[in-house]
């Protein structure tokens, strides 16, 4: 199965009345939508992320599922959730891949694009 049938759109959001500049403290969240754009059942198993800020100070964060779930999306189905992460910058960016499973239960990655975290408004 090819790692391309796996569409991957994210909307992000900067959350000002949970962020704390002063402290260093920007809470982003960010909504994805997963859509199986193949023939067949794939499920996501897991994730990782790669969190790097202005600073150029990176996260990696990696676990089972996304929000508790290891969704199993049809043909043709999608699955959102949204979640998200702080930054000690006011911008950043995120990418990854999510660890998916196909009906012959070969693992495949489907990679999450560069994405990027800013307050609204900022010049960089």
């Amino acid at each position: 199965m090819t790692v391309s049938k796996i569409e991957i759109d994210v909307k992000t959001q900067y959350l000002a009345a949970q962020s704390n500049p002063d402290a260093g403290q920007y809470v982003f969240s960010y909504t994805i939508t997963i859509t199986n754009e193949s023939s067949q059942l794939v499920q996501l198993l897991a994730r990782e992320w790669r969190i790097t800020d202005a600073d150029n100070k990176i996260t990696r964060v990696a676990g089972d599922g996304v929000v508790g779930q290891q969704p199993k999306l049809a043909a043709g189905e999608s699955f959102s959730y949204t979640s998200g992460t702080v930054l000690a910058t006011p911008i950043g960016t995120m990418e990854g891949h999510y660890l998916m499973i196909d009906e012959q239960g070969s693992q495949f990655k489907a990679p999450i694009p560069s994405f990027r975290l800013a307050i609204p408004n900022i010049i960089h």
